[in-house]
């Protein structure tokens, strides 16, 4: 039972980072200069998927 509660915590307070990561980049986006094609869903596309190779390094450091 407590594994489960810790999980889900841990999972929430993940997607949570995740969020703010992604806005905060989004943001950051807007003042920079990038190429036209690259406006709106593909520069966020784009970004999660980067932020999604970075974030397959945590893979393995939970607790077993």
């Amino acid at each position: 039972f407590i594994e489960s509660i810790l999980n889900g915590f841990g999972s929430g307070l993940g997607f949570t980072m995740a969020l703010l990561l992604m806005a905060g980049i989004r943001e950051r986006l807007v003042l920079a200069p990038i190429p036209k094609f690259l406006h709106g869903t593909a520069i966020t596309l784009l970004t999660a998927a980067f932020m999604s190779i970075a974030f397959m390094g945590f893979i393995g450091l939970g607790v077993k």
